[in-house]
């Protein structure tokens, strides 16, 4: 009766949910609303979980708090689309296992999705592949829903894969899953941390040959919740390593054998912005594709009087590049943002002196801004973008020639520039703006908040003239419109 019970409940609450989203939705105008960045169409957002890609389709699912703009009542949301940039909200695939908006037993924490090609869970039934998804029910161990419809809807296994471990006194969750193919077997990356003992915490790794039984191999200390782990080429070289890495962006390079992690390196940030947490990266990428692309959660963010709570950061295309401190992480937004782009405006080669500015004619809320920059003999130089009609409106991003510190909301990174040209991309949206440099060795992701109807740009310089390659500004359309 309990199960039955859930069921109908779940079936009612989520017809009722989605009943109301459909009704009445403005596709998407609210002041803070990104235009392409991806949110939830009302209420709390966190982690992405579940990035997978099946037949042409893009997964995202994300934590989400369907009755609340805080957290709290953690189900699954679910979203598709084609091109990673305009989203199909579907409906909610994963919730609590069992009570009530006010009492929730296992509530859906993150966790990873794929796609089970060679049916080695036996779930499949009928033509279509397999989608699984492994995430933890906070409190009731590591539990797996699965999709014989191309994600549609989604399935309840009856037991945990992994129970909870020490009688729940364990802090176990966020598992990513993939298939290891020197091994033969499906591998997970799972954080455990003892809740009284934090010096223990870290990444346990097992395997399976089935995707239903797991067995610990190894474990390693010192990253922190929603572990993500997979293996790029060196560009420019024959070299492969693993990328290990946890919630804050930190991340360790290395070998892996399907058993065991061992570090090359010390932990590296990803990302060195304000609001950049608990990213992962996507399944089943096609190998014609080749890219690992990832998603990550911009946390922290404002949104005065918005029905939405926080931001996906945009979609990025990682890669490894050798640099003179070593091997590095690269982040790079995805091509496809190019079908976005409205009017372009390009400066040019041009000499820029303090006091003058050479984009006072671009305007815009929404701009992807590519940069190449001598600084000459300036003190400093940068942009400041949604800028307003008095001196220190906007938001600024600078490059102090001296330091070499590129500062950004609030952030000063080390940054000195190959060959001392500056090579900055921008991406503006209602409320962030994200950071790229040095062909992405270096990123800064960070929620701001302007004034919503301040939309100038500006590039300037101090204490000297600047040597502007070129600048490229593109407005983007709103990925929303219908």
């Amino acid at each position: 009766m309990r199960i039955i019970h859930l069921v109908s409940t779940i079936a009612f609450t989520l017809a009722g949910y989605n009943a109301i989203a459909q009704s009445a939705v403005k596709y998407y105008d609210e002041p803070y609303r990104p235009q392409f960045h991806f949110t939830a169409e009302k209420n709390w957002l966190n982690d992405p979980n579940g990035l997978v890609y099946y037949k042409g389709t893009y997964h995202l699912f994300y934590q989400h708090n369907p009755y609340s703009r805080n957290w709290g009542n953690m189900h699954w949301g679910h979203a598709v689309s084609t091109d990673l940039l305009s989203w199909q909200h579907k409906p909610l695939a994963v919730f609590p296992l069992e009570g009530t908006p006010d009492n929730y037993k296992c509530a859906a924490f993150s966790g990873s999705a794929l796609v089970d090609w060679n049916n080695t869970s036996g779930l499949q039934k009928g033509k279509e592949k397999t989608l699984i998804a492994i995430y933890t029910a906070f409190g009731c161990g590591q539990r797996l829903v699965y999709s014989n419809d191309k994600g549609e809807t989604w399935k309840q296994y009856d037991d945990p894969v992994i129970p909870v471990m020490n009688n729940g006194t364990m802090d176990e969750r966020d598992p990513k899953v993939f298939w290891h193919a020197p091994i033969k077997k499906w591998v997970m990356v799972l954080y455990i941390g003892p809740d009284k003992n934090e010096k223990e915490r870290g990444i346990a790794f097992y395997t399976s040959d089935n995707l239903l039984k797991w067995e610990q191999k190894s474990f390693l200390k010192g990253l922190y919740e929603c572990p993500d782990l997979f293996e790029l080429p060196v560009e420019g070289s024959s070299e492969k390593k693993w990328v290990l890495h946890g919630a804050d962006g930190g991340y360790l390079l290395g070998s892996f054998d399907g058993y065991t992690f061992t570090p090359e390196s010390e932990k590296i940030k990803m990302d060195l912005g304000n609001n950049f947490y608990a990213a992962q990266s996507y399944s089943d990428i096609p190998k014609e594709d080749g890219r690992r692309i990832q998603i990550g959660w911009m946390n922290g963010g404002h949104y005065p009087d918005a029905p939405f709570n926080q931001q996906m950061a945009f979609p990025c295309v990682l890669t490894l590049k050798k640099f003179p401190e070593g091997v590095r992480v690269c982040r790079n937004p995805v091509a496809e943002i190019k079908t976005l782009y409205g009017e372009k405006f390009s400066t040019g080669a041009k000499k820029v002196p303090p006091g003058t500015n050479i984009l006072s004619s671009v305007t815009g809320d929404a701009l992807d801004i590519q940069a190449t920059i001598q600084p000459g003999n300036a003190e400093e130089c940068g942009f400041v973008v949604r800028k307003g009609n008095y001196e220190s409106s906007g938001t600024r991003i600078s490059y102090d020639v001296k330091n070499k510190k590129l500062n950004v909301l609030g952030k000063s990174i080390d940054y000195t520039p190959t060959g001392n040209k500056i090579d900055l991309r921008i991406l503006v949206d209602r409320a962030s703006v994200e950071v790229f440099a040095d062909g992405g060795r270096i990123s800064v992701t960070s929620n701001f908040i302007p004034v919503y109807t301040f939309n100038g740009l500006e590039f300037y310089s101090k204490g000297g003239e600047v040597n502007v390659e070129n600048i490229d500004v593109f407005r983007i359309r709103s990925a929303w419109e219908k």
